[in-house]
């Protein structure tokens, strides 16, 4: 057998489905009416896919509070899914926080997600509340006394935009494992091989927790780019030049975007991952595609 021969004996990537693999979904509270219809359209597609938990943010500066909290209330009173409601600590004090834990705590939900979280004016520094929780590292454990929450925080393979190394961000996410996290998820990012190398960096620092990669399908990549300037993601030039002159055609951009990020998942795959974390902005279409793609199917 020649080497061309042996190439496309090779079996292909998306051939056999997995039945091992486990999603979680990230979805924002909505704005309008038509925002929620579009986000409850999006849950329930969805909802048969069985994922372990579906996360909902929190707007910078706290600014969404009550949308989080209606929209974590509706899932767990009207799904059978595990909401994860994001908790942070801007523009509160630990009081507060506490009493929007312990309220969430009371409603059922036993799953956090506790974020240092983002400054209310784009580009401005982040400053602690005076009285407030400095860091998702004080936050965890505030928490933790709160009430036992399974508790996910963020990662950062590319480095955060305010540290100054990745050996910081190793050692600022082992302090929030110290004090009590259960599971990081990654920022999103474009190749296997950056997740693999902050993967082995945080062993190699005597981090034991499961890291979860953030993957983001991306069908816009002008939106995608204002994300990544403020997570310190890098966007690669053939990310760009495959969207290129498909402005006008959004069902090709629907493709390619499935393409790329299943590719992404296939090959963390290969190297032991077996749960993904996905930014659906909202829509189901793209996840629920990779899913498909990866073996995940809806189940009755």
């Amino acid at each position: 057998m020649n080497k061309f021969e042996s190439l496309a004996a090779r079996t292909p990537l998306f051939a056999e489905t997995r039945g091992d693999i486990e999603v979680s979904f990230e979805f924002f509270p909505p704005k309008t009416d038509k925002m929620a219809d579009t986000l409850w359209d999006s849950v329930k597609t969805l909802e048969p896919l069985h994922p372990r938990f579906v996360s909902v943010t929190y707007g910078a500066g706290g600014s969404t509070r009550e949308r989080t909290h209606q929209t974590v209330e509706r899932i767990l009173k009207e799904t059978s899914l595990t909401p994860a409601a994001h908790l942070t600590c801007v523009a509160a004090s630990k009081d507060e926080v506490d009493e929007i834990a312990k309220d969430y705590w009371d409603l059922g939900v036993r799953n956090i997600v506790a974020l240092r979280g983002d400054p209310p004016e784009a580009g401005t520094k982040y400053q602690p509340h005076p009285n407030g929780y400095r860091d998702a590292c004080e936050l965890v454990a505030g928490l933790k006394k709160v009430a036992p929450f399974d508790i996910s925080v963020a990662a950062y393979p590319e480095c955060h935009p305010d540290s100054s190394s990745r050996a910081f961000d190793i050692e600022n996410l082992k302090k929030k494992v110290d004090a009590g996290a259960d599971r990081a998820i990654t920022q999103f990012f474009f190749s296997a091989d950056c997740f693999f190398r902050f993967r082995d960096d945080a062993a190699a620092a005597g981090l034991d927790v499961e890291i979860v990669p953030g993957i983001l399908p991306v069908s816009n990549v002008a939106t995608t780019r204002r994300f990544a300037a403020t997570c310190g993601a890098a966007i690669p030039k053939w990310l760009d030049d495959l969207f290129e002159g498909l402005d006008d055609l959004p069902a090709a951009r629907q493709l390619i975007a499935a393409t790329v990020a299943a590719e992404l998942c296939g090959q963390l795959y290969a190297g032991g991952v077996r749960h993904f974390h996905f930014y659906t902005l909202n829509r189901a279409e793209l996840s629920y595609a990779i899913c498909h793609l990866l073996g995940v199917r809806a189940q009755a």
